[in-house]
């Protein structure tokens, strides 16, 4: 690309860019990939651990010294890093599995903070079948290959598209409850919901504007760490429904300024809502209390 990326940039695009021939080769041939079940709706291909292979060899080469924490291998390096890549190597692994061209590969960057925590410094997601590469860098803004990116404009509910990630079978209980409050409340007043699967490009498709906003609860590191940053820097907000880091419990409210306040609001409600409701099934019953009182 004839914009100049960053030293960090150019390592994250170079890895992905090679991780990504061989998913392509792989994605070809679906039909023929070996897949064992990781759990509930949860595959993991040898086409995965492949890319992850790759990315884990390329990163390292190019930055030895930095710490990894990755879908498939987990945390890795000194627990005291100061830098550290975040990588989901095929975010959207179902879609791909079925033959469906909506996956890609996250990585972020994260840098140790004096007091202790962490920062996303840069942000890289891309999409080998659609050759889109959203990357992003603190402060410098955001891009889609050699297009600047910015969030929506909408301002009204009605108009809005939003994305989630509806529940599977291994999402809480609580989480499943609180999507079911935050749906029920979002489906009359928007234009409409939609589930892609591949929750790093719903991150990616809200700073680019397609989508006004994606909200989704008990996701992990490697699916947003990337794209919080590239929604921020094209001008949106990313952050939990309660606090600040979505990185901190895998809950993540994202939109343009304007939709942002009252999506995270909903789901917030959402949330509340299904822990009132955890509580009412775990309290005895009036008529329970009176019988262990005459016990």
């Amino acid at each position: 690309m004839a914009l100049r990326l960053s030293p960090h940039l150019t390592v994250m695009a170079n890895a992905a860019q090679k991780a990504a021939k061989r998913l392509l080769r792989d994605f070809n041939e679906v039909e023929h990939l070996q897949v064992s079940v990781k759990g509930p709706s949860d595959f993991v291909s040898q086409a995965d651990l492949r890319a992850e292979a790759t990315l884990r060899e390329e990163l390292t080469k190019a930055r030895p010294g930095y710490a990894f924490l990755m879908e498939e291998s987990g945390a890795s390096g000194s627990e005291n890093w100061a830098w550290r890549w975040v990588v989901d190597p095929l975010d959207g692994t179902t879609n791909f599995l079925h033959g469906m061209p909506h996956w890609a590969i996250s990585i972020g960057l994260e840098k140790r903070l004096e007091n202790g925590g962490s920062e996303v410094v840069a942000g890289l997601i891309y999409a080998p079948a659609a050759d889109e590469m959203f990357w992003a860098e603190k402060g410098v803004g955001a891009f889609v290959n050699e297009r600047r990116l910015r969030v929506s404009a909408r301002r009204e509910l009605k108009e809005a598209v939003f994305a989630t990630g509806i529940p599977f079978a291994a999402v809480t209980p609580a989480n499943r409850l609180a999507f079911a409050r935050t749906l029920g409340t979002l489906m009359p007043q928007v234009a409409g919901i939609r589930r892609f699967g591949a929750a790093a490009l719903d991150l990616a498709w809200v700073a680019a504007g397609r989508y006004d906003g994606y909200w989704e609860l008990g996701i992990k590191p490697w699916d947003l760490t990337a794209g919080i940053l590239v929604v921020r820097e094209a001008g949106g907000y990313a952050t939990a429904p309660v606090g600040e880091d979505p990185r901190e419990r895998g809950d993540v409210v994202a939109a343009n300024p304007h939709l942002h306040p009252v999506l995270r609001e909903i789901v917030a409600d959402g949330q509340a809502a299904a822990r009132g409701r955890a509580g009412e099934a775990t309290s005895p019953r009036p008529d329970e209390k009176q019988q262990d009182a005459e016990n």
